[in-house]
């Protein structure tokens, strides 16, 4: 897995919107308690279950006790006490504090109720679309566009529209990510081949950071590789670079700036990187490789994110198929002599035969096997012909050219593959095979053992064959020919 950066780690999981959690509480009323409010404010004294009723209650009060003070103030201002201090005046200002509430809870009711429902109607309406697209997967429902409220006040009211328009840019962002990220898991669980699947693993990372460059270097057999790049030249130095050895030792991702002048070559494209990121694969507490990853920009937050979460899909993909190798390896060698088998090499011969043809270039052919193998069992035993078969393949493999393919086709019997070979340079290989073997020495109980090999051999096209089981049939047939003629020699197929 990448290992997210330090400055996201150290922070408070309360400050990161995916870590919040809500507990379900009862309300609590502040007439059966005298405990403050959340942020710290006295709680007024409700009367009722509803904030709307409290609050008419309240301005029916007002309207109540502003109609009762008003004749005692207009005899304060000099009005006479005969016309204010009368029944019938006290009751026209009661009645008209009560009007005036009345109309107050009206606009009330006009100008806010509206907000506030809408608002309950946008969080109902979110809910539903939550709980049917957790099991649908279908969220064109929550859509910022036809789902936002209309933000038209600077107060709370204002304020609760924003929060809530900001919670759907947010669910929708985080529905995007989900996708992304889901995209990225079913690319990397389709693959098991590693190539295949770090060049998708590489494309994912750059579209989901907007970079411009890349690669993928990882720990291949006790060495480090580059699996897969795009956009930089030389990839292979990233083997030897500080900064990526840098993060496999501390496990922790590094962020280069690099100066605005620096230019770059990047393949085909000349660019400028502002910023390159070397992200650690870890797996099991061990870093196996690292991402670099180089942007023409700076890598904003959520692009660091989101390439950790991609890292750590990624880093499992890429053991199963390191895995997923190795098995294949092992299952395509023969546990003698340490070439490949029959099986395996009759596939790869096939694969080089088509290529060969449509790309009107040469196949070589080998055919050998040792000479008076079944005396070599019969007088010093199966063990030491066991001894005898694996030197001669070490031998064999030791003058082949580098991406020649040795396979043990049968019991003493050997094929080489050499593709792009022309009739003269598979002649030329099949001596040194041929000396070399014949110079090999096998000890047993003070007792040397020598051996000499006959080689068949062809060259598609010089060496005219229908297709790959041809060519095989008349290198055969050539191997036998050197036998007939004396062994301890090679023949050209017919």
């Amino acid at each position: 897995m990448i290992r997210p950066e330090p400055d996201l780690a150290n922070k408070s999981p309360g400050t990161n919107p995916a870590h919040l959690e809500v507990v379900p509480q009862e309300p609590q009323f502040a007439s059966d308690s005298k405990e403050t409010g959340g942020y710290g404010k006295h709680v007024p004294v409700r009367l009722t279950r509803s904030v709307f009723d409290d609050l008419s209650i309240w301005m029916i009060g007002v309207g109540v006790i502003i109609g009762a003070v008003f004749p005692p103030m207009l005899v304060g201002f000099g009005v006479p006490r005969e016309i204010v201090l009368t029944p019938f005046f006290f009751g026209v200002c009661l009645l008209a504090g009560i009007v005036v509430g009345g109309i107050n809870i009206r606009l009330m009711r006009v100008v806010v109720m509206p907000r506030l429902r809408a608002l309950v109607d946008g969080m109902r309406m979110i809910e539903s679309v939550v709980e049917s697209a957790t099991y649908t997967g279908d969220w064109t429902d929550c859509d910022p566009e036809s789902c936002q409220l209309p933000v038209d006040s600077d107060d709370v009211i204002g304020e609760s529209a924003a929060a809530f328009n900001h919670l759907i840019r947010v669910l929708q962002h985080s529905h995007q990510v989900e996708e992304r990220v889901g995209e990225f898991s079913k690319t990397m669980t389709s693959q098991l081949e590693l190539g295949p699947l770090c060049n998708g693993a590489l494309s994912g990372f750059i579209a989901a950071t907007s970079a411009t460059a890349g690669a993928i270097v990882a720990d291949v057999g006790g060495e480090l590789s580059v699996l897969a790049s795009f956009g930089i030249v030389g990839a292979e130095s990233l083997c030897e670079n500080d900064q990526v050895r840098l993060a496999l030792r501390t496990q922790e991702p590094v962020y280069v700036e690099l100066p605005e002048d620096l230019s770059v070559n990047a393949g085909l494209v000349q660019f400028q990187p502002r910023e390159v990121a070397f992200m650690p694969l870890i797996v099991q507490s061990k870093a196996t490789g690292v991402v670099v990853l180089a942007k023409s920009t700076a890598f904003e937050r959520d692009s660091r994110s989101l390439s950790q979460i991609f890292g750590r899909t990624f880093v499992m993909a890429l053991s199963n198929a390191m895995k997923h190798g190795d098995l294949q390896r092992i299952a395509a060698l023969d546990p003698l002599t340490n070439c490949y088998n029959r099986r395996f090499g009759l596939t790869r011969l096939r694969e080089e035969y088509t290529r060969a043809k449509r790309s009107d270039s040469p196949l070589g052919l080998i055919m050998f096997d040792i000479d008076h193998f079944k005396l070599v069992n019969d007088s010093h035993g199966h063990l030491i012909g066991d001894r005898v078969l694996a030197n001669v393949a070490k031998e064999a493999k030791l003058h082949l050219r580098e991406g020649d393919v040795l396979v043990r086709y049968g019991g003493e019997e050997f094929l080489c593959i050499l593709p792009g070979a022309s009739i003269e340079g598979v002649a030329e290989v099949c001596e040194r095979i041929r000396h070399a073997i014949e110079e090999m020495a096998v000890q047993d109980r003070g007792q040397t053992i020598n051996c000499t090999v006959s080689l068949g051999f062809g060259s598609f096209p010089a060496t005219p064959a229908e297709d790959e089981t041809d060519l095989i049939r008349v290198a055969d047939e050539a191997l036998y020919q050197a036998k007939n003629d004396g062994r301890n020699r090679t023949v050209e197929a017919a």
